[in-house]
């Protein structure tokens, strides 16, 4: 299956982005892709109130998105916020095609480095899986890369991983994400596919607002794919056989004891 990652630096303004979307699905359906995916966020970006912009999964904005995918004949996954609890809101992965229309809220909670995303954003409970196309895939948000317990439990069902981020930049940050998101594949033997917001040109303060460093890595850990910091897209062709095959190679998941 060929799969798109887009990599977007958010404006604070939902229609601005939303018009990125529809340039880029209609860019990536051109080349064949038949997920499109993109960043946390890019429904709006960090350092910005997010509650005045959140909106439920069937409010205009996800509708939108909705109609491009299917439009387009493709299934789109985006990071956008809709309303929590207490005033907050829930940091929300969309997916979105002619048959599908689901979301997952972020479950480990960006309180680290001096940022604490719980202030702001409701944390969600449940692990999400979807199927397109006889391929289950599993759904993480940035945070949650430090947590292989999430990555395991989605590789019960799982073949692949869709890992949005708008990573924080700072020293050492650029290495953590390539370590974690390689070791992530590796734990659960499973393609990872890890899109992050773009190094954005201007300075918007101490919020994760994106490094780049876009990764699609095989079940084994090997980088099959990458970009540098800049906006672009990152197409790959994903084989369910490989997982097949890595988890015969190496069976973590059929030899773990805890």
């Amino acid at each position: 299956m060929r799969i798109a990652l887009c990599q977007i630096s958010s404006t604070a303004d939902p229609a601005t982005n939303l018009a990125t979307v529809r340039t880029e699905v209609t860019r990536a359906a051109e080349a064949g892709a038949r997920i499109v995916q993109f960043p946390e966020a890019t429904h709006c970006r960090f350092g910005v109130p997010l509650a005045p912009v959140a909106e439920p999964l069937d409010g205009p904005w996800a509708t939108a998105v909705h109609d491009i995918a299917t439009e387009a004949g493709v299934v789109v996954v985006a990071g956008m916020f809709t309303p929590g609890t207490g005033g907050r809101v829930a940091n929300t992965t969309l997916v979105t095609g002619a048959d599908l229309h689901l979301g997952y809220d972020k479950i480990h909670l960006f309180d680290a480095f001096g940022f604490r995303e719980s202030d702001t954003v409701t944390p969600g409970d449940k692990p999400v899986t979807f199927t397109v196309d006889d391929l289950t895939f599993g759904l993480a948000t940035c945070y949650d890369v430090r947590f292989p317990e999430l990555f395991r439990t989605l590789a019960n069902t799982a073949q692949a991983i869709l890992l949005g981020a708008s990573w924080g930049a700072g020293p050492g940050k650029a290495d953590q994400w390539d370590l974690l998101v390689r070791a992530r594949a590796l734990d659960s033997t499973a393609w990872l596919l890890a899109c992050g917001q773009a190094l954005p040109t201007t300075d918007h303060g101490p919020a994760p607002t994106g490094i780049g460093r876009s990764t699609v890595v095989t079940p084994l850990g090997a980088v099959a794919a990458s970009l540098a910091d800049a906006p672009g897209t990152l197409v790959s062709d994903v084989d369910a056989s490989s997982v097949d095959e890595a988890r015969r190679t190496l069976p973590v998941l059929a030899n773990r004891r805890l």
